[in-house]
């Protein structure tokens, strides 16, 4: 009897732990394009607005972050069904159903942003740089050249793996909520505080739509399930994956606004930097858990979205220009268009942050850019899924009808923000 317990003991954690690295590995497996897009959907820009809203009106933003979750998931479930039933990226579509002229120009209007999305997601680099006492001068440089290089490996699969798991440290902002204990009282009184009369609330409810819903996320993870060479039979595992991305994204979205409400205490202050983010928190997480907390998450979510927003703007290009444009393949001559397009639109966004050119008016450009693009991208968004798609699988009944109108208001929201940001600055 002896024996036998001695020889089933070993056997016995072998087993266990054999079974639960199978069983992480299979969790893990779920996580792809939808995932990635999501965590990308959370970068410097989208956290300081999230910071902003906690400092300047408390808790009153929550409502508003938890009615986007559901307009979130929507939208991005209508991109990656095109994706996979079509095969075809969206500027791919778009060329296809509406003609080179408004394929060209949505590429043309697509680069521009995302340009100046980089410039924000360099800027959160240096920032957090700045936390350390780094000059942009280095870690700015080294950021892109990391970024640029790994989507040199030749596989999609690869990158987004990176993509995800630097993503992830946007996550360890949660501890954030051991040391600020906002009471359930003044939590329940924001949520159901909504000042639509104050101009500055309106204002900063379709600065975060537009922080949230961005085109770029579209053009991203339809040409992500492309390059994952996903099947119909992958459609309900994708589904799960942008369900769960979305929820962890607006999730940190929703701890950035907490934190900072509690933190601030009421006192309203125009964030502008990473720094100034650092200062509202270091009174009560002290410097040190503040710098490591605060610039781990920023720095994961620049990152990933930096990856995010080269490649959507790539694949954007590539799909109008019909150049070959997939990740699968090494540097050759026939994909050189795609892979320098990608270094490229790296480059030029270190490169206007390592040059101070105009970096505050660039970031209300980068914000009307956004603006005008969410309207269109959204409009071509509902009738590519009308015009494209199989009876099958379109949109049909209530459903329709509520992804429809709540697409209308978000286009009116992004039409609204443009003419407030300038009299915001």
């Amino acid at each position: 009897m002896i024996d036998k317990k001695i020889t089933t003991i070993p056997r016995f954690r072998t087993i266990s732990s054999n079974n639960a690295r199978t069983t992480l590995k299979k969790y893990f497996t779920i996580w792809g394009p939808g995932m990635m897009v999501m965590l990308a959907d959370t970068d410097a820009g989208c956290l300081i607005t999230a910071a902003q809203s906690g400092v300047s009106f408390g808790y009153a933003m929550l409502l508003p972050q938890l009615l986007l979750i559901p307009i979130l998931y929507m939208v991005q479930e209508i991109t990656l069904r095109l994706g996979i039933v079509s095969g075809l990226g969206h500027g791919a579509l778009i060329r296809d159903y509406f003609g080179k002229g408004w394929a060209y120009l949505s590429a043309i209007t697509l680069l521009i942003a995302v340009i100046g999305a980089l410039v924000t997601e360099f800027i959160g680099i240096a920032g957090v740089g700045e936390l350390f006492g780094i000059s942009k001068w280095l870690t700015v440089p080294i950021g892109c050249l990391l970024l640029v290089g790994v989507a040199f490996s030749g596989s999609y699969r690869r990158v987004e793996k990176i993509g995800i798991v630097v993503g992830l440290a946007e996550l360890l902002f949660l501890g954030a909520l051991f040391f600020i204990h906002p009471t359930a009282g003044s939590l329940l009184q924001g949520i159901t505080t909504l000042p639509f009369n104050d101009h500055s609330f309106v204002y900063l409810t379709a600065a975060n739509i537009g922080a949230v819903i961005m085109p770029w996320m579209i053009f991203y993870q339809q040409g992500a399930v492309i390059d994952r060479h996903m099947t119909l039979d992958h459609l309900k595992r994708e589904r799960r994956d942008t369900a769960i991305g979305t929820f962890i994204t607006q999730g940190v979205m929703i701890l950035y606004i907490v934190v900072f409400a509690a933190a601030s205490g009421g006192q309203n202050k125009v964030l502008t930097s990473i720094p100034d983010l650092a200062n509202v928190l270091y009174d009560h997480l002290g410097i040190n858990v503040t710098n490591y907390l605060l610039g781990a998450s920023i720095l994961g979510g620049s990152l990933v979205a930096a990856i995010v927003v080269a490649l959507a703007g790539t694949w954007g290009i590539s799909e109008v220009l019909n150049w070959p444009h997939t990740l699968n393949e090494p540097l050759s001559k026939e994909n050189i268009g795609f892979y320098g397009c990608y270094a490229l639109s790296h480059i030029i966004g270190a490169a206007l942050v390592l040059i101070n050119v105009g970096l505050v008016s660039l970031a209300v450009s980068v914000e009307v850019i956004n603006a005008l693009l969410l309207p269109i991208v959204l409009g071509f968004l509902l009738a590519l899924e009308h015009k494209v798609l199989p009876d099958k699988y379109r949109m049909h009944g209530w459903y329709k009808w509520l992804v429809s109108i709540l697409s209308i208001i978000v286009m009116l929201f992004g039409v609204y923000v443009i003419g407030p940001i300038f009299n915001w600055w």
